[in-house]
């Protein structure tokens, strides 16, 4: 039960990495429309970058004014937390489940 239950933790990873995946890319392209000075701060190739990815979790998306990139930001961040959320507790309970 416990090799189950790690397994449903992966697939919610694997659902939380397919959000991430499609938001994160529209929010990136909504910044090079419309906030040129905010993805210049991101610099190039911000998709996986680290900082790129820790502004987002930390929220500083919000300083931008932008609804519309807010509206696409959030999504991409939910998708994030629940994808490391998932991993870690997959993680962990393959570890229960090998002690």
């Amino acid at each position: 039960m416990i090799l189950f239950m790690a397994l449903v933790f992966v697939g919610v990873a694997i659902g939380g990495t397919c959000a991430f995946v499609i938001f994160w890319p529209l929010s990136l392209v909504h910044l090079r429309e419309r906030e040129p000075a905010v993805r210049a701060r991101l610099g190039e190739n911000a998709f996986l970058r680290p900082a790129a990815l820790r502004w987002l979790l930390s929220g500083g998306y919000r300083e931008v004014a932008d609804r519309q990139f807010t509206g696409l930001a959030t999504p991409a961040r939910i998708a994030l937390v629940v994808t490391m959320i998932g991993l870690v507790f997959a993680g962990l309970l393959a570890l229960w489940a090998l002690s």
